[in-house]
């Protein structure tokens, strides 16, 4: 179903629905799906389960029994659920400024942390130097979480760091700073990834206790990363 909006609704199954943007990283899209992912979880229509964010689009997982009644126009449910999403996204349509917080994060280009290091150097044919000094020049929005438990997906990289997947995932310690396409992560745990490596943080992203799980970063974030030694990393 499309709308006048610019976004297109569609069923997800028998209980969720996904509300897309369009597939392209752009940070204003980006802006109005948390804008979204914020409003509808303040203020949830009777059956919201939950909403996930994504990088251009938003799924919303609802109970279908606990909307069943709501059925007045004898429409499907995923017809009454994309009427009220309609609803939610006239509500939310100047609602896109949502302060952001700014965050910044420790990285140890150095050996033997940054593993791809000199592989990137070579298929870029710039300095291991270069390339640090690229990736702490900018700030990085948090566009989504994903793949892993607190797996940040942050952008955009420079264009001179643009890096395809590797084709054969290996496996990358917990903390390692990845570039891919024009997005550059931590992997909060230990994992096979095919991100390219260049170095580490001693953050811990990730924690998981019995009574909670709690994740570093959160859509909308922006971050920094700055550099530091290897004395500095094992003293952190």
């Amino acid at each position: 179903m499309h709308t006048p909006a610019g976004y297109t609704i569609f069923p997800l199954g028998d209980a969720a629905v996904v509300i897309d943007f369009g597939n392209r990283i752009d940070k204003s899209i980006n802006e109005t799906v948390l804008a979204l992912y914020a409003y509808i979880s303040a203020h949830p229509f009777k059956g919201f389960i939950e909403a996930v964010p994504a990088y251009s689009s938003l799924t919303i997982h609802y109970d279908p029994w606990l909307l069943r009644n709501e059925n007045r126009w004898k429409l499907t449910i995923s017809e009454l659920v994309t009427e009220k999403i309609d609803q939610l996204m006239m509500q939310t349509h100047q609602q896109k400024n949502i302060p952001a917080r700014e965050i910044s994060i420790p990285v140890c280009y150095e050996q033997p942390y940054a593993i791809d290091m000199e592989m990137v150097c070579n298929a870029k044919k710039i300095t291991a130097s270069e390339i640090i000094h690229l990736h702490t020049s900018s700030h990085y929005r948090v566009y989504m979480l994903g793949f892993l438990p607190g797996f940040a997906y942050m952008g955009e990289i420079d264009e001179q760091l643009l890096m395809p997947r590797k084709p054969v995932p290996k496996n990358v310690p917990a903390g390692s700073v990845g570039i891919t396409g024009r997005q550059t992560g931590i992997y909060p745990l230990h994992s096979p990834g095919g991100w390219s490596i260049i170095g580490k943080t001693p953050v811990r992203l990730f924690e998981s206790k019995e009574d909670a799980v709690t994740t570093y970063f959160q859509p909308g974030d922006i971050v920094r990363f700055y550099s530091i030694t290897s004395h500095e990393f094992e003293n952190y």
